[in-house]
């Protein structure tokens, strides 16, 4: 944005000069004159002489009074010509005398027309290094005690311009700065003040009712700050100048608002900004300027002012409570909101970082929590970002260069969703905690109690199945950050936590959604060795989580006790952060005959609980012939080195063996051997069966298996089977009665192996 205010020009002033001397607009227009006839000529020794002549003149004056012509002129010159600046410096170096000469001439058009030139000077980068000897020994008291002391409005535009091109350089800044501590130091002793401090006199100007003033102090207190804002910023809020920036906030200047958002943002780097409370004083101004602002369409504003929102937000200790009351709170709340719905991306983009910010318990905790307004901003939240992700890409008219930075754009306004979603599950979870902030104690009792944290976990739940998921699968088609999978996987891992009534059911649909495969994937490409660690933590935390959830609710198997739980549990929690590596090297490790020591085997049990749980709900990422080849090398080298795994374990193993088992393919008879042997070890196979056909088929198609246990898993099988039969009954049919797909399989195993019938007439004997 450009400035509000330009140096002054002396050609607007009508103040007649003494001794005779025509006026300052008389004499500007003679110096636009010359300098178009100078532009015009192209000759440098016109520029030359015209230079001698102009220092000559300023040479022979007995008094200053006369003076702003010729620096008026030498000021346009230097504009023009940007080359002279450094000339004047290098071969009239004895103008410098005269101008410290009209700096301290009582009067302020002379002082005026030395500031312009000084102005000029300076921004030229060579001059302004050729003159820093001089700004440190004689100018910089001499004009900070003038800026101090300006009266006129041309003298305080004109010191206020060569103080911006003063502030460019970070070694003026640190001479100013320094000046300004020491002043600040005799002000708090006694005696009489020998600096001028420049936070100080900067406030006047921001107390100024001119608008133009209080741009340029704004403009002046932001360049100080760009240099360091640790170093400089104290200095400022000691001045109590954030609460004058605050207040102005309630102008109808763009600009000013502008500029006093950088100036905010800048000072909101120093902790001093917070601990003194000034963001308590004045985030209720912050708020109604982002209502206000939001009205008009200057999305350079919108953006500044979220910005410094977010900033704020961000900052603020979590000790000092910033929204004192749950209006202000609700306030906030929906201008993010309506900021988040904006149709303009980089101001949504802004919005929905400042949105994650702000969900954050401390600034939620004034009682009674609005849950039913969190609610509505996570919705908008959502809508924008899933409204941005469906935007078709023309990839043909982008290019690929421009298609690749479409996708970045979308994955980083996807991560800063999420990670305001991720927020928003740190809150419920924090919530469960605190009686009081369950529900909204001032709700009637007779009313539908929906502002509730309960209410608000289960909406987590359902926006994160049907619009998070979702976002995010589709953006994985494109590319994959690191970054976004970690704030994914972790919002997963909460919802475990918010809803734990559901956690079971969400396991079983997020296995059957081939997450396992998902999870495993990004641990093989990401985490090798030490890289992405927490990304590593991440994906083991959220497979400890589904893996224990979907073993404590099995389908078709036995539920675990709670000590084979705690067992697995430890076994899962060791054993997931080592894994990753891709699946055919996962298979490899499996089969490895060689000595396997006992931290590789728990990886192993590790591996084959998830390909076990990831088959089990139909997820099949992994070469059945190639595991099925796998496990019967892992069986045997159990055997090998003594080992008995836990019947978890064991179940899992058999179970993949007669699911991947072709029908023209057959186990070696001492991997069946060695299967018999570990079945023989323990108590009873309802610990290690899974209903399943190919299960049934396994055990009745080898003979060594068949007549040990053939029995024990015909009668689990019916067991299993009971349940079907019911479900069976309830459905009425109005034609004839199907086959149930599992009985049908039975009878299939009959027709081929009738032995399978001596089996069940035995039992029959035994059962009577």
């Amino acid at each position: 944005m450009s400035l509000p205010y330009t140096d002054f020009d002396p050609k607007s002033c009508e103040v007649n000069y003494e001794l005779g001397v025509c006026s300052a607009q008389c004499c500007c227009h003679v110096s636009s004159v010359l300098i178009q006839l100078v532009t015009q000529l192209k000759q440098e020794q016109t520029v030359h002489c015209l230079l001698d002549e102009c220092h000559r003149e300023l040479c022979s004056m007995p008094s200053m009074q006369g003076s702003p012509a010729t620096l008026t002129l030498l000021g346009k010159l230097v504009d023009t010509i940007p080359a002279l600046a450094d000339k004047l410096v290098m071969e009239h170096g004895g103008l410098m005398k005269h101008l410290l000469r009209g700096l301290v001439y009582p009067n302020e058009g002379v002082q005026a027309s030395v500031c312009y030139l000084y102005g000029k000077l300076y921004s030229s980068p060579m001059a302004a290094e050729m003159l820093s000897g001089h700004f440190r020994e004689k100018l910089c008291p001499l004009f900070l005690s003038t800026l101090e002391g300006a009266q006129t409005k041309e003298l305080q535009i004109n010191c206020l311009g060569l103080l911006r091109q003063l502030l460019k350089y970070d070694l003026f800044v640190s001479m100013i700065m320094n000046k300004s501590a020491l002043a600040e130091t005799a002000q708090s002793v006694e005696g009489p003040p020998g600096e001028t401090s420049l936070p100080l006199v900067l406030k006047k100007f921001l107390l100024s009712r001119d608008e133009t003033l209080q741009v340029a102090s704004a403009h002046c207190i932001t360049a100080v700050l760009v240099h360091s804002p640790v170093k400089h910023a104290p200095a400022f809020i000691h001045a109590d100048i954030p609460e004058f920036l605050f207040e102005h906030l309630s102008s109808s200047s763009e600009v000013l608002i502008w500029s006093i958002y950088n100036c905010l943002i800048l000072l909101a780097e120093e902790p001093l900004f917070f601990s003194k409370c000034h963001t308590v004083y004045g985030i209720e101004a912050v708020v109604r300027s982002l209502q206000g602002s939001l009205k008009l369409t200057n999305t350079e504003l919108h953006k500044q002012g979220l910005l410094l929102f977010a900033e704020i937000l961000t900052r603020q200790p979590e000790e000092i409570r910033l929204f004192t009351s749950s209006a202000m709170c609700g306030d906030a709340g929906r201008a993010l909101q309506e900021a988040v719905s904006s149709p303009v991306l980089e101001v949504a983009a802004e919005a929905v970082k400042a949105a994650s910010a702000f969900l954050r318990k401390d600034h939620q905790s004034a009682p009674p929590v609005q849950y039913r307004a969190l609610r509505a901003l996570l919705e908008a939240m959502l809508s924008r970002c899933s409204e941005f992700s469906q935007t078709p890409l023309n990839r043909r008219s982008l290019g690929n260069r421009d298609s690749e930075k479409a996708i970045l754009r979308r994955g980083k306004f996807l991560l800063s969703t999420l990670e305001g979603f991720r927020n928003a599950c740190r809150l419920a979870v924090e919530f469960q905690g605190e009686p009081i902030a369950q529900e909204n104690p001032f709700t009637a009792p007779s009313a539908e109690k929906e502002d509730t944290l309960e209410d608000f976990s289960e909406f987590l739940l359902s926006a994160c199945d049907s619009l998070c998921i979702p976002m995010v699968m589709r953006h994985l088609e494109q590319a994959t950050h690191p970054a976004l999978m970690e704030v994914f996987l972790s919002i997963l891992h909460s919802l475990f936590i918010i809803v734990p009534h559901m956690k079971k059911k969400f396991s079983k649909k997020l296995a059957a959604s081939s997450f396992i495969r998902l999870t495993l994937e990004l641990k093989a490409r990401f985490c090798n060795g030490s890289s992405h660690s927490a990304l590593n933590q991440v994906c083991s935390s959220f497979l400890y989580c589904m893996c224990l959830n979907l073993l404590s609710a099995p389908e078709k198997t036995r539920s675990l006790s709670q000590e084979e739980l705690s067992a697995v549990s430890e076994l899962l929690q060791h054993g997931l952060p080592q894994i990753s590596s891709r699946s055919p090297e996962s298979v490899a490790f499996l089969s490895d005959r060689q000595y396997v020591e006992g931290t590789a085997r728990q990886r192993q049990y590790c591996i084959l609980l998830l390909f076990y749980l990831a088959y089990i709900h139909e997820d099949r990422f992994v070469s059945e012939a190639e595991l099925f080849v796998a496990l019967q090398g892992f069986l045997l080298s159990l055997q090998d080195q003594g080992e008995h795994p836990p019947p978890v374990v064991f179940r899992a193993s058999i179970y993949l063996i007669a699911i991947c088992q072709d029908k023209d393919s057959a186990l070696d008879e001492a991997v069946v051997s060695a299967i018999r042997k570990f079945l023989e070890g323990i108590s009873d196979l309802h610990l290690v069966y899974t209903h399943h056909p190919l299960l049934l088929r396994f055990f009745l198609l080898y003979p060594e298996l068949m007549s040990r246990f053939g029995h024990r898993i015909l009668e689990l099988w019916f067991f299993w089977e009971e349940s079907s039969y019911e479900e069976l009954d309830d459905v009425s049919s109005a034609g004839l009665p199907t086959l149930p797909a599992s009985l049908a399989a039975l009878f299939q195993m009959l027709r081929s192996s009738p032995s399978i019938l001596l089996i069940l007439l035995v039992g029959n004997r035994y059962w009577g």
